[in-house]
């Protein structure tokens, strides 16, 4: 976690619709750690790996699985060992047993099945915040 004013989330989603929903989920809540949030959109592994490179750190990656140019655990795997390492939440509608410990195998912090609820996402989120 980088400990910034503002907290950063990096949302790797290939569908527009289930990004759009996480834009909402956000912007509605209450929850007074995601007020004002600087969420930064990815819609494929090279965006993503682009948007991860970058000079600004994240606080969370909330990571489809599946990607129009690869798997989204490539991104895990890609901040293993890194000292400013953000927590990342893989999110899938591939709810199987093997597809989380692919996941957790992967260094996701957390696994989220689709669809979720609003209030998993924000509690998942705060906890990776707090």
């Amino acid at each position: 976690m980088r400990g910034a004013a503002v907290t950063r989330i990096l949302l790797v989603e290939d569908n527009e619709l289930n990004r759009s929903l996480v834009r909402a989920i956000i912007a509605r809540t209450a929850e007074p750690l995601l007020q004002g949030v600087d969420l930064v959109e990815a819609e494929t592994l090279a965006q993503a790996q682009a948007a991860l490179a970058g000079a600004d750190g994240f606080d969370v990656v909330l990571l489809d699985v599946h990607l129009p140019d690869g798997s989204g655990l490539e991104v895990a795997r890609g901040l293993a060992g890194r000292p400013d390492r953000p927590a990342v939440v893989a999110l899938t509608a591939a709810a199987m047993a093997r597809e989380q410990t692919a996941a957790m195998d992967a260094g996701c912090d957390t696994f989220l099945a689709k669809p979720y609820t609003s209030a998993d996402l924000v509690r998942t989120i705060v906890e990776h915040l707090s």
